[in-house]
């Protein structure tokens, strides 16, 4: 049992959208961060398909206009919508996650519709 978990765990942090997943050159801490990221943050801010809303913020290197401090602050205490991950992550979790956010690039911003 505890095999099959482990393998499930390790499918669904490898299932992450393309922009978070087209990172190949990731060192140690990053790829850590990924893993946790999908872990314990890819619920709420990863988009699960096509056309459905995340329930946060989709993140990437300019979250927190890229201050890691205030992203830490976010992570730990959470806030009035997001839950506190101080006592569930360690901070170690915590670096990597951030240290990985930041190699996630901004999306391009969509084109203007053209109006006929």
């Amino acid at each position: 049992m505890k095999h099959g978990v482990s393998t499930l765990l390790l499918l669904l942090a490898a299932a992450t959208p393309a922009a978070h997943a087209q990172q190949t050159n990731l060192n140690e801490t990053q790829l850590l961060g990924r893993q946790v990221f999908a872990q314990s943050c890819g619920i709420c801010h990863l988009q699960p398909s096509l056309g459905v809303k995340t329930y946060g913020p989709m993140l990437n290197k300019a979250a927190t206009a890229g201050n890691d401090e205030v992203m830490r602050a976010f992570i730990v205490n959470g806030t009035d919508r997001m839950p506190a991950f101080k006592y569930y992550l360690k901070p170690a979790e915590i670096d990597a996650i951030i240290a990985y956010v930041r190699t996630v690039p901004v999306p391009d911003a969509p084109a203007p519709n053209a109006q006929k």
